[in-house]
């Protein structure tokens, strides 16, 4: 057994990490509660929530599609908030976990554990469900959270605030713990730049617009929940009918960051007039548009022709879709690393050569073989739920759930030593 000390006593690890856990952190039971807590009051309240949302949604009556998809919560988006918080729950508590030990032959012990940020601030646009998942995977982390929403989501975003405090009164937390700032913008720039709230770590979920503020104005550690744009390449060895309802799959929702917006082909596909006919009918029935080229659309008349460059770095939230020839697998994974918001990326083929080729040389947070963009999701990759989905390298990239929320500390465990 390890001995080491604490204060003027000699303990043993374990009781060591006892009182660390019941002092300096949330027991994750009462973590779990306070999830478990705010699913049954999502279940109670469900008529005020979606009561609070109507009033959003008239005070807006003009949005676009795009908008109205992530502002409006239904009863499916509701199981889908309880869900989440539920599978949170049952997740290993990511906090306190020893990363590294050693002991020293002096007696000394040095341990390296995962510890929360500290306070995170979540900016974000026209989400109500963000409120309740981002929040859930942060607090799991043990970390404060303070969520800044648009103003467009204000009623709905406030209930859920309310609610959120609730689960945590009920269970003996501050209810400070989540909270929600009702700022202006020149106040919540203010915030971003003089740190007025003392952030540790900051999300910015929204338009490139908000990421380039960030970036520029803010000394604050940030994660960048980055734009979509992601592509798909068919290959010329493929089960074509399955590339087709890939894609269909991938503009099954326009408003989030994980659909399709560019379809590259290789110029080789057996009887590729007639597949690109094929696929472009499909696309119409769903009332999608058609874009593309002139080399695509001299094969299809029915293609609207644009060869601005610029459209294959446009990240489109809406029912529209861009396709182009490539000569082949190098030509597309030049393409996607210059154009994709480095988001999720995917192969249809045949060939496990080629696929492996692909998601080993494309840059993007998820690559596929053969799957939808559409399951670069926490909830869909296990998590449970999602702060972002990270599309830089540094701490983590792709979808962040609690496992991603702490940093890390060093502890040191003497009894006198003194490095000579």
């Amino acid at each position: 057994m390890i001995i080491i000390s604490f204060g003027n006593k000699l303990l043993p690890l374990q009781h060591k990490l006892t009182l660390y856990y019941s002092n300096a952190m949330l027991q994750t039971s009462k973590k779990n509660s306070v999830l478990t807590s705010l699913a049954d009051l999502l279940r109670q309240s469900r008529t005020q929530i979606i009561e609070a949302n109507h009033r959003d949604m008239a005070e807006y009556p003009d949005m676009d599609e795009s908008m109205k998809d992530r502002l409006k919560v239904d009863e499916k988006k509701i199981e889908g908030m309880i869900c989440s918080l539920t599978q949170v729950a049952g997740l290993n508590d990511p906090e306190g976990k020893i990363l590294y030990a050693f002991t020293r032959e002096d007696g000394m012990q040095i341990e390296n554990r995962t510890v929360p940020f500290g306070t995170i601030l979540i900016i974000y646009e026209s989400r109500p469900d963000v409120t309740v998942e981002a929040a859930a995977t942060a607090f799991k982390a043990g970390n404060r959270i303070l969520l800044k929403g648009g103003k467009e989501s204000y009623h709905t975003n406030a209930f859920l605030t309310q609610l959120w405090q609730q689960a945590l009164e009920k269970n003996g937390i501050d209810s400070h713990y989540i909270q929600y700032l009702h700022l202006t913008h020149e106040e919540t720039q203010r915030l971003i730049k003089e740190n007025t709230h003392n952030v540790d770590l900051i999300i910015p979920r929204g338009g490139e617009n908000l990421i380039r503020f960030v970036k520029e104005n803010s000394t604050i550690p940030m994660i960048i929940s980055g734009r979509g744009n992601n592509f798909l390449y068919v290959d010329k060895k493929c089960d074509f009918d399955m590339a087709v309802r890939i894609i269909l799959n991938g503009k099954k929702r326009i408003s989030v960051c994980n659909a399709l917006d560019k379809v590259l082909i290789d110029e080789n596909l057996p009887n590729i007039q007639d597949k690109i006919a094929q696929l472009v009918s499909a696309l119409k029935n769903k009332g999608i548009e058609v874009l593309g080229n002139s080399s695509v659309c001299s094969l299809n008349s029915e293609i609207t022709e644009n060869n601005d460059k610029k459209v294959l770095g446009e990240e489109f939230l809406a029912p529209k879709i861009y396709l182009t020839l490539v000569p082949d697998i190098t030509a597309a994974i030049r393409l996607i690393n210059t154009y994709s918001g480095k988001h999720s990326a995917t192969i249809v083929t045949n060939e496990f050569s080629q696929a492996n080729r692909f998601m080993q040389e494309v840059d993007c947070a998820a690559v596929y073989h053969n799957a939808s963009t559409r399951f670069t999701d926490g909830g869909e990759f296990g998590l449970g739920a999602e702060i972002a989905i990270s599309t830089q390298k540094l701490h983590f990239r792709g979808p962040i759930g609690a496992e991603q929320l702490v940093t890390n500390k060093w502890f040191v465990y003497g009894n006198g030593h003194i490095r000579e």
